[in-house]
């Protein structure tokens, strides 16, 4: 299907600021735009990955993750 749509102007320039950070055409940020704001189709299991928090530790430790798990495994024996 085709359809115009009139956007204001910093909505636009934020589109292509994503569609460029992505590689994508325009066309194609929209189609994600749309498919993010519908509800997801009944029986499709949910895709953890694409959800904004995924990862949203990842950079934000200053230790290495074995570090980490020794750490912890500490705790348990105090």
């Amino acid at each position: 299907m085709r359809t115009i749509v009139d956007l204001p102007a910093e909505q636009v320039k934020a589109l292509d600021g994503y569609r460029k950070k992505e590689g994508i055409s325009r066309a194609e940020a929209v189609r994600r735009a749309v498919a993010s704001f519908l509800p997801p189709k009944p029986g499709k299991r949910f895709d953890f990955r694409k959800d904004p928090a995924f990862g949203s530790s990842k950079g934000s430790r200053k230790q290495d993750s074995a570090e980490l798990v020794r750490a912890l495994r500490e705790e348990w024996t105090r």
